[in-house]
């Protein structure tokens, strides 16, 4: 598999969203008969869009609105919201940085301790408005957290890094025993993240609920351009749902996978669920929201690192409430806003009833899929020109 790029070494041909199509089905249903919801561990929900554990997206209130709207938003407990009584007062500071500094303020806002206190006091806060509590450390941290984070009530732990694996080499610091984590807690715990089936398949059987899939496409993350290190998140996604199904046909236990990243617009999301994702977590998108802590910016989980930061802060704007981007109406026209309704859309233009049959749809390899017939957009910088 695989076709040589010198002597000796081969290379294996990967695909993104830009490069693929989803073909029209033989068959339509009514967008509004479409089934979008997805399960973790039993528990149903309405919106298989999750609000990924990024500072400038996700604090308790946008946490309590995504709930409101039949949705999760993952709260970083590494982040702002666990170093200061106040976050607002350092997000101001944060936003209105000069870009040449944006890196370094960053770097020296989280050397703040994290507050055990506050990772309660945000859990709570978020359980108070009767919505779900989802949170997420590094695996260095995760069963420290994890424990405090379960006692506070949370609803569902998620262990992130950039790159995780069931077996980690370490002499500086004892590695987590994923296996272990997730038996000894008594909330779903999802984990991430990861790009192959072999990876896919090994995190699964660590009693994983659901597996993160994605290393660097986010729009705030430079880890590709740092550590050169990636997969496409089309490639990715088709390779680890395919670990999903063997797992599920060996052991009858179905993970879910989650595809992480890289995802702009509604037509990127719909494309990742037909490669085989059964929920998607995106963090641009929502930080665009009104709702959102960044006030229009976004930044990178790993930004704040003291020696090598992978991530960036970049400016995305505040286009509409959470609401609109979510089920609209939207008021742009590049597939940014009405996320669900795009999703609703394709399904039922490929006849997929529910997500399940969504992930069968036929894929064509379409490179000019967002340039043909499209001059007069992208010259006026309009719809997909933009």
């Amino acid at each position: 598999m695989g076709q040589y790029i010198g002597i000796g070494r081969k290379a294996r041909r990967c695909y993104g969203f830009d490069e693929i199509a989803l073909a029209p089905g033989r068959i339509t249903v009514n967008p509004a008969e479409v089934d979008t919801t997805w399960k973790i561990d039993g528990e149903k929900f309405k919106v298989p869009i999750l609000a990924a554990a990024m500072d400038g997206v996700v604090d308790v209130k946008f946490a309590i609105a995504m709930g409101k709207l039949g949705g999760i938003a993952v709260l970083n407990l590494e982040g702002v919201q666990t170093r200061y009584e106040d976050p607002d007062e350092v997000l101001d500071q944060l936003v209105k940085a000069d870009p040449a500094r944006a890196t370094e303020i960053i770097q020296s806002i989280y050397t703040k301790p994290i507050k055990e206190k506050l990772i309660e006091k945000r859990i709570r806060q978020i359980k108070e408005a009767k919505v779900p509590a989802v949170v997420s450390a590094i695996p260095q941290r995760a069963e420290k957290f994890g424990k405090i984070a379960q006692d506070a009530g949370a609803d569902i732990f998620v262990v992130q890094s950039t790159v995780s694996t069931v077996k980690h080499i370490s002499k500086e610091y004892k590695a987590l025993d994923i296996k272990k984590f997730c038996k000894s807690m008594k909330i779903p715990v999802i984990v991430g993240n990861c790009v192959s089936y072999e990876v896919a398949l090994e995190l699964m059987g660590t009693g994983a609920s659901a597996i993160l899939v994605g290393i660097g496409p986010g729009a705030a993350c430079t880890t590709r351009g740092v550590l050169g290190i990636g997969i496409p998140q089309v490639t990715a996604t088709i390779d680890c749902a395919a670990a999903r199904d063997a797992f599920y046909k060996k052991t009858k236990r179905y993970i879910p996978i989650i595809t992480d990243g890289g995802m702009r617009i509604g037509g990127d999301i719909c494309k990742a669920f037909a490669c085989g994702s059964d929920a998607v977590m995106v963090g641009s998108a929502f930080a665009r929201a009104i709702e959102a802590p960044g006030r229009g910016y976004h930044w990178g989980m790993a930004t704040p690192h003291a020696n090598l930061p992978r991530g960036t802060r970049i400016h995305v704007g505040t286009t509409g409430t959470l609401e609109e981007i979510l089920f609209g109406p939207a008021r742009f026209d590049d597939g940014s806003q009405n996320l669900m309704g795009a999703l609703e859309t394709s399904m039922g233009s490929v006849g997929a009833r529910d997500i399940k049959e969504f992930q069968k749809t036929e894929i064509i390899i379409a490179p000019s899929i967002q340039t043909e017939g499209k001059i007069f957009q992208r010259v006026q910088r309009v719809g997909m020109g933009k």
